[in-house]
């Protein structure tokens, strides 16, 4: 039994098997009166086995079985998970998110090599929470084959849908694309309530982030122009890395 910390949020987690304590060991915190407490049942395990295409063992079953029973309990203190990988530069986050394979990790790497003191605070399964109004992202230690996660938050300035495509360009969509585009990266509650108040915090999500679709290839130019594209930025040309 251990204690971590996401998303601000003091969590107690019941485990079987030492790997989850070693995979969650930068978000550990010394024990606490917890917000919450999750835990994964034998039953549990062998239908997340049972259920995959890949031959996993049962640490790695409890691994994705107490990440999905911190999803559940999420929608209680305004937060949820998305499917993006997540970089910060100048205190602000952009969560970019496509289907498995488009290049999403690829895309923020881009962004590592272009902004001197950008980084991914998650490549695959950050926490987006609504705090005083504000949205904000945060790290956790479920990030993707690439383990590109940081143990902070920023605030979210934007959410950028991306497609593959020869040359590069950004638009700003409205609520209603971002709404059909969004669904499939997003993990939605079975329980009624919860699936209730997780419709309730997408709402305001696309009310107050804009969103916006990036056709992109993985030249460096693709994360200026998605860069100036959600800054709002017409001036001609791009920028050139700081050396």
């Amino acid at each position: 039994m251990f204690y971590i910390k996401l998303a601000d949020l003091n969590i107690k987690i019941d485990n079987k098997y030492p790997q989850l304590e070693k995979l969650c060991f930068d978000y550990l915190v010394a024990p606490c009166s917890e917000d919450f407490f999750v835990s994964a049942s034998d039953e549990e395990l062998n239908r997340e086995i049972a259920g995959s295409d890949l031959k996993i063992s049962k640490a790695y079953a409890e691994s994705i079985c107490i990440y999905r029973n911190i999803c559940t309990c999420l929608t209680n203190y305004n937060a949820f998970v998305f499917h993006a990988s997540v970089v910060e530069y100048e205190g602000r986050a952009y969560a970019f998110t496509a289907k498995s394979g488009t290049g999403k990790s690829t895309h923020s790497l881009l962004w590592l090599d272009c902004f001197n003191g950008s980084r991914i605070i998650n490549g695959d399964k950050p926490i987006i929470r609504l705090k005083d109004n504000k949205f904000f992202v945060y790290g956790t230690p479920w990030c993707g084959k690439e383990g590109f996660n940081v143990n902070s938050s920023a605030e979210l300035s934007a959410i950028c849908f991306i497609e593959r495509n020869v040359d590069n360009n950004i638009t700003k969509i409205d609520s209603g694309e971002a709404l059909g585009r969004i669904f499939n990266q997003l993990l939605i509650p079975k329980d009624k309530k919860a699936a209730d108040k997780f419709l309730y915090l997408l709402d305001i999500l696309l009310t107050k982030i804009d969103c916006y679709l990036l056709h992109c290839n993985i030249s460096k130019e693709a994360a200026y122009i998605a860069y100036k594209g959600m800054n709002n930025i017409k001036e001609e040309g791009i920028y050139e890395k700081e050396e």
